[in-house]
């Protein structure tokens, strides 16, 4: 074979290059990018199973992620969940379904029962995607990467080589690909780039979901390579045993800020505060004046105000509270008419 007859790569001019559709933009908007690659990261115990599952049960119904974010392509699902018993996986797909209203024998998710899949392995890569392929899922979800091989997570040669077998996945199979990953204990990064291991991962995400946990909440995060992330959510588990979900914690409108009282209401209380504090022989209008700074007009209107409203009375020259007395009291001293009626 000379030269000239040798294989070369394809190449396609930039001007001919397949053009992004818009309406293919999302698998979960603004979650998760159509047929892409990443991972769901955060510590253990931080409910990245939980949100995995969240994202199978929308993706395979086509309800809203987290009862919030729509589902942009609908499809079929494949878990591989290496941690977790198929009775507690089925558990767990249940209630969010009885949480949604769902049957979870009409949705399209396929489970891998296989006790161990090794992504390093030729023959496990070689059935994972021969599994891939008849299934035709929209959605892989495989939980989690540390019990999906047997290499140095440090050593970025021997991640490459599983994460470039996973990014060849999603692209000969159209399959939006979740992989779910430890973040480093203890470490001062956050989002995807605390991720435990090589920084092959944070290089490789298409998306990076974060989890964590902060005050009794979980905090998620979201990054995309190529598109806006959403604002930081705040997460919590809710519900029963029967409908285990996790779901949004919305954060409380601010309270309206108490309205200030008008100049004539505080000088109306400052009027009532200075006669009870006077005794029973009140105070002259001149007197009055005096204990509450006010003008001569300002202070008589006020007192008409009062008088109409019968919290004031005048005796002689002398301003006097009138008596705010209980309805019981008022109809023993014979000022009340009628029976109070009972509770």
């Amino acid at each position: 074979m000379s030269s000239r007859e040798r294989e070369t790569l394809p190449v396609v001019r930039a001007a001919d290059l397949d053009e992004l559709d818009p309406a293919h933009r999302w698998l979960i908007e603004p979650l998760w990018i159509h047929a892409g690659v990443g991972t769901i990261g955060g510590l253990p115990k931080s409910c990245k199973s939980w949100l995995g599952l969240d994202m199978a049960i929308s993706v395979a119904s086509g309800t809203p992620c987290l009862d919030t974010f729509p589902v942009r392509d609908p499809g079929g699902v494949l878990l591989y969940m290496a941690e977790d018993t198929g009775s507690l996986v089925k558990a767990r797909l249940r209630g969010i379904c009885r949480h949604r209203g769902l049957d979870l024998n009409s949705l399209p998710i396929d489970v891998i029962t296989a006790p161990v899949v090794r992504l390093d392995l030729a023959a496990d890569q070689q059935r994972l995607e021969e599994t891939v392929a008849r299934r035709a899922p929209r959605l892989l979800l495989l939980d989690p990467f540390v019990r999906l091989h047997q290499v140095n997570e440090n050593a970025a040669g021997e991640v490459a080589a599983i994460l470039g077998y996973l990014r060849g996945l999603e692209r000969t199979y159209h399959v939006a690909l979740v992989v779910t990953h430890h973040a480093r204990k203890n470490g001062s990064a956050s989002g995807g780039i605390s991720l435990r291991g090589s920084g092959d991962f944070f290089a490789w995400v298409d998306t990076a979901l974060s989890l964590r946990r902060r005050q009794g909440m979980l905090q998620l995060s979201v990054e995309h390579r190529a598109a806006a992330a959403p604002d930081p959510l705040t997460l919590t588990l809710q519900g029963t045993e029967q409908d285990m979900h996790l779901g949004i914690v919305h954060a409380q409108p601010p309270a309206e800020p108490a309205q200030a009282p008008s100049p004539a209401d505080q000088l109306e209380g400052a009027i009532l505060r200075a006669l009870e504090g006077a005794g029973k022989d009140g105070l002259a209008r001149t007197a009055l004046r005096t204990a509450v700074r006010a003008r001569n007009e300002r202070l008589g209107d006020a007192l008409k105000r009062l008088t109409s409203a019968g919290q004031v009375t005048q005796r002689g020259d002398r301003w006097l509270p009138v008596p705010r007395l209980p309805l019981l009291e008022a109809m023993r001293n014979g000022n009340g008419n009628s029976s109070p009626s009972s509770c």
